[in-house]
């Protein structure tokens, strides 16, 4: 089988089977013994569809290990996670960088293993690479269309159905990233207020960027509450009002 072939049969035993491998082994532990086994199965076909290819590309290896992390965190197998989930972030990191949001799906089913080991110096470090890691990608966006809201400017003449430039699935795993991680920093907030704004703002930009207005606006607000309950700076706060600001003056004066 060529290096083209087995890439393909490898992707097409992930969305084929039961849609994809991610979901199917991250719902075994709730959903039985009999998916888990099933998950087992397929992916063990396709590690041994991608072992036999000399020339698989390096994403097709990052999907692979991270399927297999997944599976066995169902299993509950933490060691043979934690190796599959490393290699994910080698092969996800050498097809698109370490800071790439592609890659940082690996840095936070690991910062989960971690934080479930109570190991949580190192789940927060992980948790933290992923908020930037997903900050830097949505704000780059942000900063561009913002403007051009403001300004009332369209190049294109019509108003965008989404501008996080993710597909359906990518938005879908960004919601799911950011807001377990909010969920989890919420119980450190008395302690590290910065830390869960840090996310709350993230997760503003992605559904600003959604066109989802009052999420936005959820979590703007959530973001200037905790900053005035925990006595940020004033600069904190009037960065948070802005944001406020620019969904009122968009309900106000809406692009169409």
């Amino acid at each position: 089988m060529s290096a083209a072939d087995s890439s393909a049969h490898f992707h097409a035993l992930l969305q084929f089977r039961g849609g994809a491998a991610a979901p199917a082994a991250a719902a075994a532990a709730a959903a039985g013994l009999g998916q888990i086994v099933q998950a087992e199965e397929y992916l063990s076909q396709a590690q041994w569809t991608v072992l036999k290819s000399t020339e698989c590309p390096y994403a097709t290896h990052s999907l692979l290990h991270r399927n297999l992390g997944l599976l066995y965190i169902a299993k509950e197998n933490y060691e043979e996670a934690r190796y599959h989930l490393a290699n994910d972030i080698y092969f996800a990191s050498c097809a698109f960088g370490t800071e790439n949001i592609r890659t940082s799906g690996g840095y936070f089913h690991l910062a989960n293993i971690f934080h479930g080991l109570k190991k949580l110096d190192l789940a927060d470090t992980l948790y933290t690479k992923v908020s930037e890691i997903w900050s830097k990608y949505l704000s780059d966006r942000y900063q561009v269309l913002s403007q051009a809201r403001i300004q009332q400017i369209d190049l294109l003449g019509k108003r965008f159905e989404t501008d996080t430039g993710l597909d359906e699935a990518q938005e879908a795993e960004a919601i799911q990233i950011l807001t377990s991680i909010w969920n989890i920093r919420e119980s450190t907030s008395n302690t590290a207020p910065q830390k869960t704004i840090f996310v709350l703002k993230t997760l503003f930009m992605l559904y600003y960027l959604m066109m989802n207005s009052s999420k936005a606006q959820e979590y703007a607000m959530r973001a200037f509450n905790l900053a005035k309950e925990q006595h940020l700076s004033v600069h904190e706060q009037n960065t948070i009002e802005e944001l406020l600001s620019l969904i009122s003056a968009e309900e106000a004066h809406p692009i169409t």
